[in-house]
């Protein structure tokens, strides 16, 4: 089998069986044809250690990070492991291909007043009845109350939040479902735009989206949108020229922590598999110690 065709299959697998979401499967492809393009479309069987490693070496010849060099080794590993189970080729040769390390980098986070600030202000613009405004500030809101993913938020539905309990269903990776509480504040700004704006955008479509947020035009609203929307009221407040939705998750699970929050409940609230993601906040929450140390103490 040619690994063209091969990487085709793979993709059906990590569609149907592994249920990766879209984005991440065309990562994967991506991956997979820079390999063909470098070392051409091979024999699945004749693809050997030295293939792989000179295809990497050429990567970082080329200029490519050290990050999209890391990704590439991971979908190898991936890949060739896959076909090594399904018999496609007589043994796995990327199973000696080492991962280079990657600069550990902790993720963007915001002060809790900073925060805090940025939502009262936002909640103020949109009191003046902008549904566009009214829909970007339940959207921080949540993103930041909850600590939901951008996709997870785009993909709700109106049927998918119980105002009442102030809880929401979330579909997370690999479609796992969870239930996530929010606050009064996160409450208060979904319910003045669900009986405010939603109807308002909702009447600019041609057909009425199940969706819980919706853009400009009445349709189910995209990352993209989100982003923007993100980067434009929380950069000011970060220092930082863009920034998008996970910083509004980092945030919160950071206050979380801060608070004393424990980790595995943090953990269940994040929808992470492992342990070991939701710990990278721990890290954070040292290196705001660190710095106040250093500041207050007399012998720092």
């Amino acid at each position: 089998m040619r690994l063209s065709m091969a990487a085709d299959t793979f993709a059906e697998h990590l569609t149907r069986v592994r249920r990766l979401s879209p984005a991440t499967v065309r990562a994967y492809g991506a991956d997979l044809r820079d390999l063909i393009a470098a070392s051409g479309d091979l024999e699945l069987g004749d693809v050997d250690l030295e293939t792989l490693r000179d295809w990497l070496w050429k990567a970082s010849q080329r200029g490519d990070a050290r990050t999209t060099i890391a990704r590439r080794t991971a979908t190898a590993r991936s890949f060739f492991g896959w076909a090594a189970e399904e018999a496609l080729v007589p043994h796995d040769p990327a199973v000696r291909l080492v991962t280079p390390k990657r600069p550990q980098r902790l993720p963007t986070v915001a002060t809790a007043d900073g925060v805090r600030e940025l939502l009262e202000n936002l909640a103020a613009r949109a009191a003046e009845g902008d549904p566009v405004l009214l829909r970007d500030s339940a959207i921080l809101e949540l993103l930041y109350g909850a600590g939901i993913r951008v996709s997870e938020l785009c993909g709700l539905r109106l049927g998918d939040v119980d105002r009442d309990r102030a809880t929401m269903r979330v579909t997370g990776k690999g479609d796992k479902e969870r239930v996530v509480p929010f606050g009064a504040p996160a409450l208060r700004a979904l319910n003045a735009y669900v009986v405010r704006a939603r109807p308002i955008l909702r009447a600019r479509a041609t057909t009425a989206p199940s969706a819980l947020f919706l853009g400009a035009r009445g349709g189910r609203i995209g990352p993209r949108t989100v982003y923007d929307v993100v980067s434009r009221e929380l950069g000011p407040v970060v220092g930082a020229e863009k920034v998008g939705p996970h910083a509004l998750r980092h945030s919160a699970a950071t206050h979380l922590i801060d608070g004393g929050a424990d980790l595995r409940a943090v953990q269940e609230l994040l929808g992470h598999a492992s342990l070991g993601t939701t710990q990278i906040y721990t890290h954070v929450s040292s290196e705001r110690l660190t710095a106040v140390y250093r500041v207050a103490h007399p012998r720092a």
